[in-house]
């Protein structure tokens, strides 16, 4: 037989009752070294941009050159195409001299210099935060200038009915940072508190017509008014001052840095003034043009315990509005984020909503359109988080070179997938991810739990890892097994993962590192192609609201969905021919529009994204409207009276278009889609745990398929076999199964093509697995025939023409191919299946050294006769970790034929592992299914397997560490199995 890599793939239903299915599954093969499917340019070893990333932690500038060198040549030997240098010291117990050694100091620039020259050395792109921690600071100002965050504080005093009141103007309730030194009055108020409210009320109501500026009457800082005598009254005095927000952990500069305005020029100024004054050096200007990758962002956490403010903002509010905020100005008061005062629903709402749309347009104008623009002159692209105020996240995405999500702070796949309609919409190519994130999972973090996670995160548009991440060696106070960011954190473990040579899963991290490169360089082919984009009336991402019917029922049918804000609509892409809207994008055959999720799901949407509407449905567009519209009203305060009178009557029109259809509520939207005739790219029946992505270029289509086992609440997951029926663009293609683990691109033996030319197969996945398939033009000569059903386990081809079929069973294999022709195989005698019990164990035991990055290795060797246990169960490795080897001999006799072929499967397995087979290792093997195709590798006589298999640190860590580390339970390490061979009888046949 043929040692060729081979693809199995299932035929499920369309094979006939007789017939058995054919698994798509991605089981590695053994493949024989030499020898194998030829493999696209790339995919085998994809280059460093398309790599995942770290994010790599740095104490400030308190770092070694030949260190960084070293740590940069480690994470490229491990597969990792890019770093992220940031400065994070959350964990540090010590003060670092940050008059020395801190961000921005000549040491800083020494460090990043040598980074960069390392990374030229070892093809590494090199990321820049943009400052100290998070959000975006300098050292180069202090909380009063102009460049400074800046928040509104507000005082009060309650003045009875016909009272004088004759004192200083109010004090701001909300005590000012000890370095904030200025407080200047913007506006003083008089209003009455509402009938029914009280001035103790949280919030108190007041009556908007009584609103009254009393800053005329103020006399330097005293004021002397008297209240008219019909109701209680308030004066309110709204102070401007600097927020004296730092950036996260630790001093990192001295003097201190304090977070910028990023609402105004002068905030991102002081940004970039800095950079160009202290930071960019000669060298590290010409570095970043060979190997800069992106300035980045954090997301934007802007702390105050008063009202976020920028001092343009009520010029600009009512330049961009056309009315004053001034009378309304109590509405956005805020302490500790909750609204101080209210002028009632009709009021507070749609002022809120101008303001924070206001916000939005400060913020891409005078901060990430500037940033940006800078970056570009220095050869790097900007990536940002723009989430983490309510503001159009969905449009920043489509404006930034790279928008980035977080899977520890995003509650689930919708809240990527607004972003990536951001991204998709904008013509960007990258969505990123700050991966791997747990709390409390310092040290216990295991990869194939990450890739479990990660791989649906995947599905719903993600295609750029920055894992959270790599951790300089070595910080003041550090504990073994060194320099952690987030651990020890507030006492406990912390956050994970600090991955690097300081673990012992780090020999293996190559694996996992080429399996996400090649995920993400097909996630980054092409463009991604969606059902149906969801308009939403704001654009806040991180929010975990998800899309209407869609997320809970088109979802598990293979329905895919995007988020829209309006702004986007206003792109060149946003345009509707042959009836898909942003045809050369994510190609939507349909719009959804449901009530302002937001806002409890009022009727609101602007009328300029109405006129929009009808126009698409003129265009031919399919609108799905979901509820009773007859209110509709435009979101924030009407710029003209009859605004929503207009609204309403364009609606009217927007209905009467054959291409919409209205529903009641969101379970009839099943019946709108049936009316408009609507099909998905990607069918299948009802599935919770099936999750796909489709990207899609010139030459071909991918559909990236994941199975869902983490995010369904109290699930382990499960096995999922569903017949999928895909649609291509590329007429006659036929498909390839792209495996990410070994890089091996090879045909699809059995598929069946319906009538209208689509292709079905049959998708196989074990928890947190996946698979690619590619549909492509055939190539070559290949794809002669393929086989439409059999009665054999599984059936693979090299080359369209000569197909292995495959049983666990001796028998007459009936194999039908595409050109009608059947062929019956036979398949001799089968051994049956046996379990490894007998292993010996030679382990590696990581122990604290003398010094917190030293490592002392001990060997440990035992039997295990009687089958496999956890460390944790066998008596002196109960508190090791590290790597353990494990060895088991067995002996195959006559029965074990040339024909006869094999597949391992190991059981469970904690963490990492590597495989050899009679001395030799095989190919990467999936560390999440942990089934292997060994092929014939076994043979007739003696065979040994070795299994490696590296651990986290905890086990050892509750020992040495036990203040941080000694709470948490043990975990259960090492080869847990049932580790089976389970042979397979094989014959070859002809179409």
């Amino acid at each position: 037989m043929s040692l060729r890599r081979r693809t199995v793939l299932t035929m499920g239903a369309l094979a006939g009752a007789a017939a058995t299915s054919l698994p798509l599954t991605a089981v590695p093969a053994a493949a024989e070294e030499g020898k194998g499917s030829t493999v696209p340019r790339g995919f085998g070893d994809p280059e460093s941009g398309v790599r995942p990333k770290f994010r790599w932690w740095w104490p400030d500038a308190l770092v070694n050159t030949r260190e960084i060198t070293d740590e940069i040549g480690s994470i490229a030997a491990a597969g990792f195409g890019g770093v992220e240098i940031a400065a994070v010291t959350h964990s540090l117990s010590q003060q670092i001299d940050a008059q020395r050694y801190g961000w921005g100091t000549p040491a800083w620039t020494a460090a990043v210099e040598a980074a960069l020259r390392a990374a030229k050395r070892h093809d590494v792109v090199v990321d820049l935060t943009v400052g100290p921690a998070w959000p975006a600071a300098v050292p180069s100002i202090t909380p009063d200038s102009t460049a400074a965050a800046k928040e509104l504080a507000h005082g009060q005093a309650v003045v009875a009915p016909g009272e004088t009141y004759s004192g200083p103007l109010p004090a701001a309730v909300s005590e000012a940072s000890e370095d904030v030194t200025v407080q200047r009055p913007l506006l003083v108020q008089a209003v009455r508190v509402a009938t029914g409210s009280s001035a103790g009320a949280v919030p108190v109501v007041l009556d908007q017509s009584s609103v009254t500026d009393l800053t005329s009457a103020v006399r330097g800082s005293t004021l002397t008014w008297t209240a008219p005598d019909d109701g209680s009254w308030l004066i309110v005095a709204y102070w401007e001052r600097g927020s004296g927000q730092r950036p996260e952990g630790p001093a990192h500069t001295a003097p201190l840095s304090y977070v910028v305005d990023h609402f105004s020029d002068a905030g991102t100024g002081a940004v970039t003034g800095f950079w160009e004054k202290h930071i960019l050096t000669p060298e590290i200007r010409s570095l970043l043009r060979d190997v800069g990758g992106a300035l980045f962002e954090d997301s934007i956490e802007l702390e105050t315990d008063a009202t976020l403010w920028t001092p343009k903002l009520p010029a600009e509010f009512e330049r961009r509005k056309g009315y004053s905020l001034l009378p309304y100005l109590a509405t956005v008061v805020e302490k500790k984020e909750k609204p101080v005062f209210s002028f009632g629903p009709a009021v507070d709402k749609p002022v809120r909503s101008d303001v924070m749309d206001v916000i939005t347009e400060l913020y891409i104008e005078h901060h990430l359109r500037p940033l940006q623009n800078w970056a570009h002159t220095l050869g790097l692209k900007l990536r940002i988080q723009p989430y983490g105020l309510e503001t159009d996240a969905i449009y920043k995405a489509a404006i930034l070179d790279i928008p980035e999500g977080e899977s520890l702070g995003f509650k689930n796949l919708d809240d990527f997938r607004c972003l990536a309609g951001g991204r998709d919409m904008g013509g960007r190519l990258v969505l990123s991810n700050e991966a791997g994130g747990v709390a409390n999972g310092a040290y216990s973090t295991t990869w194939s739990a990450t890739l479990k996670k990660l791989v649906i995160q995947y599905a719903a548009g993600v295609n750029q890892a920055v894992f959270h991440g790599f951790a300089y060696a070595d910080a003041p106070g550090a504990a073994w097994p060194g320099f952690a960011a987030f651990s020890p954190y507030r006492g406990g473990a912390g956050y994970g993962e600090a991955w690097g040579p300081r673990q012992p899963t780090w020999q293996h991290a190559d694996i996992v590192a080429d399996c996400l490169a090649r995920i993400q360089q097909v996630l980054q082919t092409g463009v991604n192609r969606v059902d149906v984009g969801v308009l939403r009336q704001k654009g806040y991402a991180g929010s975990g609201l998800g899309a209407p019917w869609f997320t809970g029922d088109g979802v598990p049918v293979g329905w895919t969905h995007t988020f829209l804000s309006p702004r986007l609509l206003d792109l060149p892409s946003a345009v509707v021919r042959n009836g898909r809207f942003a045809p050369d994008g994510p190609s939507c055959k349909a719009l959804v529009v449901d009530g302002d999720v937001m806002s409890g799901r009022e009727h609101t949407l602007q009328l300029d994204v109405a006129r929009r509407l009808v126009a698409y449905a003129d265009a031919g567009l399919a609108i799905i409207l979901i509820g009773n519209w007859s209110d509709a009203h435009v979101p924030g305060m009407p710029a003209a009276a009859d605004d929503n009178t207009r609204l309403r009557e364009l609606l009217v029109e927007l209905q009467k278009r054959p291409t919409v259809h209205t529903v009641a509520d969101r379970p009839n939207v099943p019946d709108a889609i049936e009316a408009l005739g609507l099909r998905r790219d990607v069918e299948y029946a009802q599935s919770s745990m099936l999750l796909h992505a489709h990207r899609r270029d010139d030459d071909a289509d991918y559909f990236f398929f994941a199975n869902d086992a983490v995010s369904k609440k109290g699930s382990t997951g499960s096995r999922i076999r569903h017949d999928v029926t895909l649609t291509g663009h590329v007429r006659g293609a036929v498909p390839h199964l792209l495996d990410p683990w070994t890089g091996s691109v090879t045909p699809l033996a059995a598929y069946t093509r319906t009538e209208d030319g689509r292709i079905r197969l049959t998708v196989d996945l074990a928890p947190g697995a996946v698979s690619i398939v590619r549909l492509s033009r055939p190539t070559g000569g290949v794809f002669a025939q393929h086989v439409t059903a059999t009665h054999a386990d599984e059936v693979v081809t090299a080359d369209g023409r000569t197909f292995e079929v495959r049983a666990a069973a001796a028998g007459v294999y009936r194999t039908t191919f595409d050109n009608g022709r059947s062929v019956n195989a036979v398949v001799r005698m089968v051994p049956a299946p046996f379990a490894l019990e007998s292993w010996k164990l030679d382990v590696e035991d990581w122990q604290p050294g003398s010094k917190a990055t030293e490592t002392v290795r001990v060997r440990h060797q035992l039997s295990l006769p009687d089958g496999l246990l956890p460390w944790s169960q066998i008596i002196g490795l109960e508190d090791v970790s590290g790597v353990g080897t494990y060895r088991a001999a067995f002996t195959l006799g006559e029965e074990w034929t040339e024909g006869t072929g094999a597949r391992l499967e190991l059981g469970e397995v904690c963490d990492t592992f590597r495989i050899r087979v009679n001395g030799r290792d095989l190919p990467p093997a999936d560390q999440v299914t942990r089934v292997v195709d060994l092929g014939s590798r076994l043979r007739q006589g003696s065979n040994t397997v070795e299994v490696e298999v590296a651990t986290t640190l905890l086990n050892r860590l509750r020992v040495a560490d036990a203040p941080v580390f000694g709470a948490a339970t043990r975990q259960a390490y090492g080869l847990l199995g049932p580790v089976r061979v389970v042979p397979y009888g094989t014959a070859t046949v002809h179409a």
